[in-house]
């Protein structure tokens, strides 16, 4: 089994590259989306009801971006609560698909995270700054919350150091199709 990261800034194409390079015939692991389910599980509810005092279990997303939007050192508390259980649906994943050639893992903070050493190859997302934010603020988000995730993540040139591909997605998306192909066929 070859076990290949997907990484780059926030919103710099990661899901589209993970999509179109796992092109659905390889298991796709896709942090963002077991982020959004774990907001719905009873443990993470109660640890984060406990950890931030909040009283409202249904409301529990818009009263987080409200505590991190007041104080950006927030956001790190709540990493501590959902990183360990993100990883711990990465290891469920890849035992589930162990028998496969190739996995992918989409994982925005692969790098930060120092998660490296678990994957065989790690493909780097490549965007320009107001790109991102284009496309964050066209996701209906805003930039408050664009810059204070952002300025979470690395820099790209550091991240790129810890990457064996790098994708640039600046131009069409026939463009980066191509890019992909390239990145592919050398996998």
């Amino acid at each position: 089994m070859i076990k290949i990261g997907i990484t780059g800034s926030l919103a710099s194409g990661k899901t589209t590259v993970a999509k179109i390079i796992s092109s659905k015939k390889n298991p796709l692991f896709d942090a963002d989306k077991s982020v959004k389910r774990i907001y719905q599980s009873n443990t993470f509810k109660s640890k984060v009801l406990k950890k931030f005092k909040l009283k409202n279990r249904s409301n529990i997303k818009n009263d987080l971006k409200k505590i991190i939007l007041k104080n950006s050192k927030s956001l790190f508390e709540l990493e501590k609560i959902i990183h360990p259980l993100v990883r711990k649906e990465i290891r469920s994943f890849s035992k589930k698909n162990k028998k496969k050639r190739f996995l992918f893992f989409e994982i925005p903070l692969l790098i930060e995270s120092k998660l490296m050493k678990n994957y065989d190859k790690i493909i780097f997302v490549n965007s320009k700054k107001y790109l991102r934010l284009k496309r964050f603020l066209k996701r209906g988000k805003s930039k408050k919350i664009f810059n204070i995730l952002d300025r979470r993540q690395l820099l790209p040139a550091k991240k790129i150091k810890f990457c064996d591909y790098v994708i640039n997605n600046n131009g069409t998306l026939n463009k980066l199709k191509r890019k992909i192909k390239s990145v592919k066929n050398k996998l």
